[in-house]
């Protein structure tokens, strides 16, 4: 633990940034339930200040992320190896309209419309482990464009409220330079309100492999979007992984250009992309994902990045108990 401290919270620029990151960290692996912040404080202090102390940590610290997102990828590359790059969709439900990114929109998996956050997650990826090493915030609306809700959520003026097709092709971006590998291909599943030729096309001029889910009825071959021309591409239909054992699966459609991949390498692309689903399920249900409490666009980020780290550890780094995480 003390050396993933080190290595992974190395640019933070103040000592007492890296040593209540690392109280964070330690806190989120040792807290049962939910993850808010007094909990997570009384876990590793008896302090009565510390919950302040964690707080202003994540909420108002200036700590840059970026950095330490890189520093993670590369952690979690150089001890899994990965096959792929997987962006996935996080719905973060959240009580009123005033958080940062909230918006009303229908979840499907909910069945019917809500207020919620949307997060991006870049994944390095194999069929058995699924890492977030990056993250996008959907700003849809006026948190894109209303300067009164972006100063009130400290949202930097050099981010846009980009559409979400531009976010998905910036998260492979940034995992391909993070680990400086641009050969694995990029895997995502997306939701149906996200354009998957213009996801293609960006994929294509960068000249990046990639394996995208078909959203609906799959369209016939002369509809197949083709983003650059001369380009080939293939719409292949690959089972789903199955729910129970010896069970088939429905098969799914997928767009690609890796055009001479075998099936069973486009399979185990798609079983990548189902570990990072079931990541994001671990990262609600036992890392405190959808526990953030604050409102500001530097906060989210925080709190995305802390949670991305100590899921990391957890998979990575081997075995560890209280005691030893603490005494770190």
């Amino acid at each position: 633990m003390s050396a993933f401290s080190r290595q992974v919270f190395a640019e933070l620029p103040r000592a007492d940034q890296r040593r209540w990151a690392h109280a964070f960290l330690v806190s989120l692996l040792a807290t049962p339930g939910k993850k808010s912040v007094r909990r997570l404080a009384a876990t590793v202090s008896d302090s009565p200040t510390a919950f302040l102390s964690l707080h202003q940590f994540i909420n108002a610290s200036p700590w840059a992320w970026a950095p330490v997102r890189v520093e993670l990828a590369r952690w979690a590359s150089c001890r899994m190896g990965p096959q792929a790059y997987v962006i996935d969709r996080a719905v973060l439900p959240k009580r009123g309209p005033h958080s940062c990114g909230a918006h009303r929109r229908f979840v499907a998996s909910a069945g019917r419309h809500t207020t919620c956050q949307v997060g991006l997650a870049g994944f390095l990826a194999t069929a058995e482990e699924a890492v977030p090493a990056d993250w996008r915030l959907l700003l849809p609306g006026l948190w894109g464009s209303d300067p009164a809700h972006r100063l009130r959520a400290r949202v930097p003026d050099d981010v846009p409220g980009s559409p979400a097709e531009q976010l998905v092709l910036d998260l492979a971006d940034s995992l391909a330079g993070a680990t400086g590998n641009s050969s694995l291909p990029v895997v995502a599943d997306l939701p149906d309100g996200i354009d998957t030729a213009a996801v293609a096309r960006g994929l294509d001029l960068r000249g990046r492999g990639f394996l995208l889910a078909v959203p609906g009825t799959p369209p016939g071959p002369r509809h197949a979007p083709v983003p650059v021309p001369h380009r080939t591409h293939r719409i292949v239909a690959l089972p789903a992984l199955p729910a129970l054992p010896r069970e088939r699966g429905p098969s799914r459609w997928w767009l690609t250009n890796l055009t001479h991949a075998r099936a069973d390498r486009l399979l185990a692309l798609t079983q990548a992309a189902v570990r990072a689903g079931r990541s994001l399920e671990a990262l609600e249900s036992g890392f405190g994902l959808a526990d953030f409490g604050g409102r500001s666009y530097p906060g989210w980020h925080h709190h995305m990045t802390m949670t991305s780290a100590a899921y990391a550890f957890s998979r990575l780094g081997g075995e560890w108990e209280l005691p030893d995480l603490i005494a770190s």
